[in-house]
């Protein structure tokens, strides 16, 4: 206990405010410079995807000290934001104050909570992060491989703190639930590797850019398979004994988040955090699942009668799930599909949005270490000034139907996570955290609109494809109702599988790895549906009182123009935004 309160008052030293007095704005950009040189010397890995290479040669250190150290620093930082006066500062300043302000305040919330006990969830996790390095680092020149070769032999050290952080949630019951170690441990068994040229960590190996001389590739490569065979495969053999020896057989044997200590609490802040709504419910978000499944259901029941299907609607979901003509045959086809569609949305981007972002972006297929326990796809933005990449799932074909693919790639490419993210690391003249900050219920409230979006874009082209959209946002809706009703009501993860089933056609592997999903990250799923709903809201909002000044163009820009905000900062820009547009005169 006496190291955590010198380490706290340590840090309080680190990150006290200048002695001179400043401007109210001079605080204000000193403190989130201040912030943010911390928080990349605390978390190496953060820096290197956001350009800052200082730090490319370790991974960050995750004891218990350092996270108390961590703690004491964000309420050090959030005292010294509250210090400043809102009302002085400009508009675009009092934006960041508020984004600063929940970002900070959420920190100091869970602080408490010890989160740093359970560093994995169902499908991704501390080892997922070191399976992607190459991709983070993406080295080009010798230093850059000397780093990457320093980063690797850094593993073992990351691995065994993280295992002991793990092992205090064994022994303080904070743990994920035994019910969803099937599809982890299936993962944790791949990491069982062989040969080093047969891992991702060998890649930058494997062909060494210009700029890398040929005098020194072989010094490189002998030190690059050394590192992958002395540190990184032991690593990872360590952690998978720990993992199905120790801490899969001791997982607890509830699902609910609201079981876990203090669990109740816990939950409730982390459907506040992940709605971003101050005044948010578990009971609340329940019931405004429960409306939206039955407004979706009958737009679904409608599409059943257009295609003339006889049968009920589970008999239509069972045809959707088993007809062989909705699957691609090979890994190529559902890649191929999945890149015709990109293309094909591109075209209609400039129809919809006054400004386009200049990163590219590019699809390839989830790395197969993580495929099996993974969801149907994500978007990977990379480092800062990479394009980004549109990950699609080929494990399990029979389980990737392609009626729901041009909803998948409207979501996670363009016009969703991929326009959305790179127009927030393209702003200039933003503090370097509004850059990469990520409110959940705007980015994911952005993507499923897009789904939205991509309808009035004509990109469906067929009933199917339409219906693929609507069990899209069913899929949604339903996780308002199962993540709350396995949380905080009581629900069995049977029931929440039972309905889904019965309300989605997604497939059954989808399912179950996204029910697991929910259990191992409460409160996340809660997102998307939320921040759908509010962006929806505002647009009728400001067609309804713009009439024939409402630009479609003119009205996503406006989403979009301060990257990541919270659902209170979106409402307050678009009221905004309204005001604007109604005072412009007219041409």
């Amino acid at each position: 206990m006496k190291t955590l309160i010198v380490a706290a008052a340590l840090a309080a030293c680190l990150v006290a405010p200048p002695a001179f007095a400043q401007t109210p704005s001079a605080d204000l950009s000193q403190l989130f410079a201040d912030e943010r040189a911390y928080a990349y010397r605390e978390e190496p890995l953060s820096a290197t995807y956001d350009g800052v290479h200082d730090y490319d040669d370790h991974l960050a250190s995750v004891t218990p000290a350092d996270q108390a150290r961590r703690a004491a620093a964000d309420q050090d930082f959030l005292r010294r934001l509250q210090a400043i006066d809102r009302t002085v500062l400009s508009h675009q300043e009092q934006i960041s104050y508020d984004l600063f302000t929940f970002m900070l305040g959420e920190r100091v919330r869970f602080a408490p909570y010890i989160e740093w006990r359970l560093p994995l969830n169902s499908d991704s996790g501390f080892y997922s992060e070191i399976l992607q390095l190459h991709d983070a680092m993406q080295p080009r020149t010798v230093r850059d491989y000397e780093n990457y070769i320093a980063r690797l032999n850094d593993v073992p050290r990351y691995f065994r703190e993280h295992s002991a952080n793990m092992r205090q949630g064994v022994r303080d019951g904070f743990t994920l639930p035994a019910e969803i170690m099937g599809g982890l441990s299936t993962v944790v068994d791949g990491f069982a590797f062989g040969a080093p040229e047969t891992t991702p960590f060998w890649t930058p190996f494997a062909q060494f850019p210009d700029a890398v001389p040929q005098a020194e590739r072989a010094r490189l490569t002998e030190a690059g398979r050394a590192a992958i065979t002395g540190s990184v495969i032991p690593a990872f053999a360590e952690f998978r004994t720990f993992f199905q020896t120790e801490y899969a057989p001791r997982a607890r044997r509830t699902i609910a988040a609201s079981a876990l200590p203090n669990g109740r609490a816990y939950y409730a802040d982390l459907v506040r955090y992940f709605t971003t709504l101050p005044d948010a419910t578990p009971r609340q978000v329940h019931q405004t699942g429960l409306r939206e499944v039955a407004r979706i259901r009958g737009e679904m029941e409608a599409i059943v009668r257009e295609v003339g299907f006889q049968g009920s609607f589970n008999d239509f979901l069972i045809y959707l799930r088993t007809d062989p003509q909705f699957y691609a045959r090979t890994p190529e086809e559902l890649l191929y599909r999945a890149a015709w569609i990109t293309r094909e949305i591109d075209g209609h981007l400039p129809d919809y949005f006054g400004h386009l972002p200049r990163t590219p972006y590019t699809v390839e297929p989830v790395p197969a270490a993580i495929a099996p326990n993974y969801t149907g796809g994500r978007y990977n933005p990379g480092p800062m000034g990479a394009a980004g990449t549109y990950w699609v799932n080929t494990y399990a074909l029979n389980t990737r139907p392609l009626y729901v693919l041009p909803s998948l790639t409207a979501h996670e490419a363009a016009p969703g996570h991929h326009i959305q993210g790179a127009i927030a690391r393209e702003l200039t003249d933003m503090p370097a955290f509004r850059l990469t900050f990520y409110p959940h219920a705007f980015g994911e409230g952005w993507g499923l609109y897009s789904e939205r979006l991509a309808g009035e874009m004509g990109i469906y082209h067929t009933p199917y494809e339409r219906f693929g959209r609507l069990t899209y946002e069913m899929w949604r809706a339903c996780r308002l109702v199962v993540d709350t009703g396995m949380h905080s009501m009581g629900w069995s993860r049977q029931r929440a599988l039972d309905y889904m089933t019965a309300n989605t056609a997604l497939s059954e592997h989808e399912i179950r790895t996204e029910i697991d999903r929910y259990i191992g990250w409460p409160g996340q799923a809660l997102a998307y549906k939320i921040g759908e709903l509010t962006i929806v809201d505002l647009r009728e909002r400001a067609q309804r009182e713009l009439g024939d000044r409402f630009d479609i163009r003119e009205f996503h820009d406006a989403v979009l123009a301060n990257g990541g905000v919270t659902m209170p900062v979106l409402t307050q820009e678009i009221e905004r935004h309204i005001a604007e547009a109604r005072a412009a005169p007219q041409h």
